[in-house]
C-alpha cells in the first residue's frame, strides 16, 4: 500500500550537534543528574536519596507543613509528592495527618526517627556541598552565582 504522506524533512546531523552543544535545558538536566548522583552516592550508606533528603529537609519546620506548601517549595506536582511521601511513611520517617482546619487537606511532619535520619544526613550534605562549592570556585564561579542565574529561569 502506497502512502500519500510526503517523506519527512531530513534534519542535518550538524543541527543535532548544534542542539547538543547549545541547549540550555540539556546542559541543566545533565548537571542536575550529575549533582543528584553525587548526593545519592554520598547518602547511600545511611539509606537516603538526595530527593528524600530534600523532602525531609522541607518538613523541618516548627509547625506541620501542608501538601501544597511542600509541593511548591520542591516544584513537584502533588501526585509525585504523594508517591515520595509514601516511601518515607512506610519507613516511619514522615507522618501524614488530616488538617483539622480543612478535613480535605493533609499535614506533613517528620517523626522522631525522621529527625534522627535527617540529623545523620546533614553532615553528608554539608561535606558534598562544600566539595561542589570548591569545584565551582576552581572554575571561576560560585554556587551563589549559579543559584542566582538559575533563579531567573521561570
Amino acid at each position: 500500500m502506497l502512502s500519500n504522506t510526503p517523506a519527512p524533512e531530513v534534519i542535518p546531523f550538524s543541527t543535532t550537534i548544534h542542539v547538543r552543544d547549545t541547549c540550555l535545558c540539556l546542559h541543566v538536566q545533565r548537571a542536575a543528574r550529575a549533582l543528584a548522583r553525587r548526593f545519592d552516592n554520598a547518602m547511600k550508606p545511611i539509606g537516603l536519596t538526595n530527593g528524600q533528603f530534600s523532602l525531609m529537609m522541607s518538613l523541618n519546620r516548627p509547625q506541620p507543613a501542608t501538601m501544597s506548601s511542600v509541593a511548591n517549595l520542591l516544584a513537584m506536582d502533588r501526585t509525585t509528592l504523594t508517591a515520595a511521601l509514601k516511601v518515607l511513611e512506610r519507613r516511619g520517617l514522615v507522618e501524614t495527618t488530616t488538617d483539622p482546619k480543612d478535613r480535605r487537606g493533609r499535614l506533613l511532619r517528620l517523626t522522631p526517627d525522621g529527625m534522627t535520619m535527617l540529623t545523620a544526613a546533614l553532615p553528608i550534605w554539608t561535606r558534598v556541598h562544600a566539595e561542589i562549592d570548591a569545584e565551582l570556585q576552581d572554575g571561576g564561579a560560585t554556587s551563589g552565582e549559579l543559584r542566582s542565574i538559575l533563579g531567573k529561569v521561570r
